[in-house]
């Protein structure tokens, strides 16, 4: 009874914490339903171009970067779960002021620059608290998880990711089910934002009902507090006390050295390359684009989206697959599958490119593409980076790895437009190169974590690390 009522505990908190992640997928998803009628109201009707389009779509994404990069400071000043509570707050007001960008100073039906920016600055305060629930979740849930279970758990942030996207597929397909191109044009898209709202109103409420994490319990010195925390989230006081003394054992050792390289450079460096490869990769650019991307294949806009649609239930379905393995068969040989799965999808798609070929093969291709993504480099990125940095430096860190990897998003996200106007087959080819790359980079920096305490794991990089400055000091 006792396992049971603990495992249950891990679990209730743990699908809070995916909240977040729920919330990151609907938020920067939300954009594939609106974004052709943003086109015509605040693009086409200013007379801009595509560069400007792109930027739009992809505004959320400059504050998903300052949210990554400020997500280690309010981490370590203010704690895990009040940082989530701080992005819950900002996913209400982007949702409502997106839908409704002309509050207070506008006049709906008359767009403007002023307006334009006004809905650009709504989507950023969104993306900031993207960037806060994509740094803090999977630090949260990695925090609180036993060992044997880590990565499944961190694993549901990601499902929960691409459930929050199924999600809104189906909640602006069911907007757009039976209106005219002009009525979505003029009302459907508002409601796609405005749907958000709820959401995060329940992500908010519900994070009052959930704990700080132990760890962090243990940097305020709140020592008896995160004794209690850890014996209901293992089940044994005796096992609770033994990982206490490992986390009281892991912060003392870097008090007076725990600043962002106490570890060496590569453990930063590494979780900076998983970040941007994940988002090199081009996964983004089949979210964001997707309805237009089947648009171009002969789908009328209704039938684009239920294509999106299937596309999302796929990636649930090879996420969930990765959350079943990711703890027996390891992170790496996961990684590196994936990474092949994703190149033969690009390359696919874009050899059709080259030879102007549209139709079920390009979908065939870009299933196999995300179906790839989604049980390699979608849960297990959010894995490895909740896992690989050291107590001392792991809201610091997951802050730049985060802030890197919402750089990369934006900038992929951004040049996609003008990319295709330059060339459809060597835009799809670049992203299958850089899969090719992914693998190598795996093969030969990523470490292997599965089982392994957050403890033993900084020991490895401390361990590295000396090992390099003997190397050079033989050098």
């Amino acid at each position: 009874m006792r396992t049971q009522n603990h495992t249950l505990f891990v679990v209730s908190i743990t699908f809070v914490a995916t909240l977040g992640g729920l919330l990151f997928g609907y938020d920067t998803a939300v954009i594939s339903g609106a974004e052709q009628s943003l086109e015509v109201y605040l693009i086409d009707r200013l007379g801009l171009n595509s560069l400007i389009h792109g930027l739009t779509v992809s505004s959320a994404l400059i504050g998903c970067i300052a949210g990554g990069a400020i997500s280690g400071f309010f981490s370590n000043h203010i704690g895990r779960r009040n940082s989530l509570v701080l992005a819950a707050v900002l996913f209400i007001i982007s949702a409502l002021g997106s839908s409704y960008p002309e509050f207070l100073f506008f006049e709906k039906g008359e767009p403007s620059i002023a307006l334009l920016i006004m809905f650009n600055i709504y989507r950023m305060i969104g993306g900031l608290g993207v960037g806060l629930a994509s740094a803090i979740s999977p630090t949260y849930i990695g925090e609180i998880a036993p060992a044997q279970i880590r990565g499944r758990l961190v694993s549901w942030y990601q499902f929960a990711v691409i459930f929050g996207m199924l999600v809104v597929y189906f909640v602006n397909w069911a907007i757009a089910m039976g209106q005219t191109t002009e009525w979505i044009n003029d009302v459907g898209w508002r409601y796609m934002f405005a749907s958000e709202a709820i959401p995060a109103l329940l992500f908010l409420v519900l994070l009052f009902f959930v704990p700080e994490t132990p760890r962090y319990l243990v940097r305020k010195n709140k020592n008896d507090q995160a004794l209690r925390l850890l014996t209901k989230l293992n089940g044994s006081k005796e096992t609770a006390k033994s990982i206490l003394s490992e986390i009281k054992a892991s912060l003392n050792a870097t008090k007076t050295s725990g600043h962002l390289f106490s570890y060496g450079k590569l453990v930063i460096v590494v979780g900076i390359l998983l970040s941007v490869f994940q988002q090199f990769v081009g996964i983004n650019v089949a979210l964001y684009y997707a309805p237009r991307i089947f648009e171009s294949m002969g789908a009328g806009q209704n039938a684009s989206m239920v294509q999106t649609v299937v596309m999302g239930a796929v990636n649930v379905i090879f996420t969930v697959l990765a959350i079943q393995t990711v703890d027996k068969w390891g992170r790496k040989p996961l990684l590196i599958t994936g990474s092949i799965g994703m190149a033969v999808g690009m390359f696919g798609v874009s050899g059709l490119a080259f030879f102007h070929i549209i139709g079920l093969g390009t979908l065939g291709f870009i299933i196999i593409y995300t179906a790839s993504f989604m049980m390699s480099w979608g849960p297990i990125c959010w894995v490895l980076l909740s896992e690989i940095f050291p107590n001392k430096i792991r809201g610091q860190a997951i802050g730049i790895a985060v802030a890197a990897q919402w750089g990369a998003n934006f900038f992929i996200s951004s040049t996609y437009p003008s990319m295709m106007e330059v060339s459809e087959g060597l835009t799809y080819a670049f992203y299958g190169g850089i899969s090719v790359l992914s693998a190598l980079f795996v093969w030969k920096l990523v470490p292997e974590t599965k089982g392994k305490s957050l403890e033993e794991l900084e020991e490895l990089w401390a361990q590295e690390n000396k090992d390099r400055r003997r190397r050079r000091k033989w050098a």
